[in-house]
């Protein structure tokens, strides 16, 4: 491997593949001083004001005179809000699809409305926290010795939250705990429901059933304590309707179904210099296989394609998809206005130690997992996906509230790309790791399932990796475990997005 990487002719830095000490030959200059693996160096002179220039974008403006063979970082680099000239549709791919009888398949559940589960849980779910300690306890009555009878039923999980009541009962806040509720509600890798409430909260149960047609049944039941009688009793039944769904969700078994039945949350965290040159890209060409197939690939993150969404607006399917897009990215600049931050608060400190200096060059890599096709929609958070392809729903850059939204729009798996390493898994939906760089994967074997940094580390060609990836979706949605689901992950990491004010 060289000590530099070029990413196009045009740009003014390169990044180092190993740590550089001061005087190395770069490109025909020679470092200034000590430069750490990841990080970028200048290859020609960058005058203060000027743009510093990485995968032939803006990444942020010379803060200072930059001078050949710098190190160029946050102590010289300054971040400036966005002014992109946008265009729509003007970058549409076509696709390569795949003829139905062609398609590949995987072992999923089928159910009643069409919909395919990749896994097979029975859920507990709280309309507000003051019933949160009941669902854990109805779920922790089901460990592996209850469950032993029941080998088709993966486990009884328990999503609680912080919020439910103290919320006004109109408006964003309100409107995505709805659809996250509904979503999980109604998501296909769950066989079996209950719902739990309070009863006094402002997000009553009732609400959701009837605004979202939902009855009870079988497999669906809901209750509050204050109708149960209290705390204890309202375990002692929740755990009595979760013993009889038992054998119900266990006579669900897997079949073949099409690859067009998956949707795959595409999500980064802890990202480093190498995300957007080996993870991210690779699983991009993932998910173009994916749409092929005509399945779904779902991006989200808002704040973290800051200074990338023009790109995405060239590839929306027409002008309207691609000014929602832009409504967005417009909401998060006066969101983050209004709370007295900035869109740069990210890149994090564990970003910038791996080499990423400005929100736009984290962007810019971070959208590369959503590949090359056409974006066929913009969602709100939690809102179902309605159309087949490739789409991007608004969200946190907080990966578990991220991606708790794009699990509720209806993502049946989740691919999750790091380069700093991530102790991350989700339910109802595994959670695939894959480390961009081969030294944070052998450290972190237990946690990561695929090594994207063999891209550079042993020069596996980025269209293979991205095969290897495709093929790894096929294989957990018919049941392999991942990593994170090993470790036991996925209990905590419901994180419902908090919008507005808590009175």
């Amino acid at each position: 491997m060289n000590d530099t990487i070029r990413l196009d002719a045009g740009d003014n830095v390169v990044i180092a593949t190993r740590s550089l000490e001061a005087g190395a030959s770069v490109e025909a200059v020679r470092t200034t001083g000590l430069v750490p693996r990841g990080h970028k160096i200048a290859t020609a002179p960058i005058a203060k004001g000027e743009v510093v220039r990485k995968y032939a974008q803006a990444i942020g403006y010379a803060a200072n005179d930059i001078a050949p063979g710098d190190h160029v970082h946050t102590h010289n680099v300054e971040f400036r809000n966005v002014e992109a000239s946008y265009e729509f549709a003007t970058d549409l791919r076509p696709v390569a699809s795949v003829p139905e009888d062609d398609r590949d398949t995987f072992m999923g559940y089928r159910r009643a409305n069409g919909r395919v589960g990749t896994r097979n849980h029975i859920a507990i779910i709280t309309s507000v926290n003051c019933s949160a300690t009941a669902a854990r306890q109805i779920a922790q009555a089901f460990g592996p010795e209850e469950l032993a009878d029941f080998p088709n039923v993966d486990g009884v999980t328990a999503f609680v939250h912080g919020t439910g009541c103290g919320i006004g009962g109109d408006g964003e806040g309100f409107e995505a705990l709805q659809r996250v509720m509904w979503g999980y509600a109604r998501h296909p890798n769950h066989a079996g429901v209950l719902m739990v409430g309070l009863g006094c909260e402002m997000n009553q149960i009732d609400w959701l059933l009837e605004a979202y047609g939902i009855e009870t049944g079988p497999l669906f039941h809901a209750m509050n304590i204050q109708d149960v009688a209290g705390l204890a009793r309202t375990v002692e039944v929740g755990v009595e309707k979760v013993r009889a769904m038992l054998p119900h969700a266990n006579a669900a078994v897997r079949e073949p179904c099409p690859a067009s039945k998956l949707a795959v949350a595409l999500q980064c965290g802890g990202s480093d210099a190498w995300s957007g040159i080996t993870a991210n890209p690779a699983l991009g060409h993932a998910c173009d296989r994916l749409v092929a197939q005509g399945g779904t690939g779902v991006l989200a993150e808002t704040p973290e394609i800051y200074g990338a969404e023009h790109l995405l607006t060239r590839r929306a399917v027409d002008e309207a998809t691609g000014r929602k897009l832009i409504d967005l990215v417009r909401w998060w600049e006066d969101y983050t206005a209004r709370n007295r931050g900035t869109m740069d608060n990210n890149p994090t400190p564990g970003n910038k130690k791996g080499g990423l200096t400005t929100i736009l060059e984290k962007s810019l890599g971070a959208a590369a997992k959503g590949g090359t096709t056409p974006l066929t929609g913009v969602y709100r958070y939690g809102e179902p996906i309605a159309k087949p392809g490739f789409a991007f729903m608004d969200s946190p850059g907080y990966d578990p509230a991220s991606v708790t939204g794009q699990i509720a729009s209806g993502c049946n798996l989740v691919a999750f790309t790091t380069g700093r390493g991530s102790a991350f898994g989700s339910k109802p939906s595994p959670c695939i790791k894959i480390a961009s760089n081969s030294e944070m994967h052998a450290r972190m074997r237990d946690d990561m399932d695929y090594d994207a940094g063999a891209i550079l580390s042993q020069g596996v060609p980025l269209e293979q990796a991205g095969e290897e990836i495709y093929r790894m979706l096929l294989r957990v949605a018919s049941g392999e475990k991942t990593k994170s689901e090993a470790q036991g992950l996925g209990d905590y990491e419901f994180v419902p997005w908090q919008i507005g004010a808590t009175m």
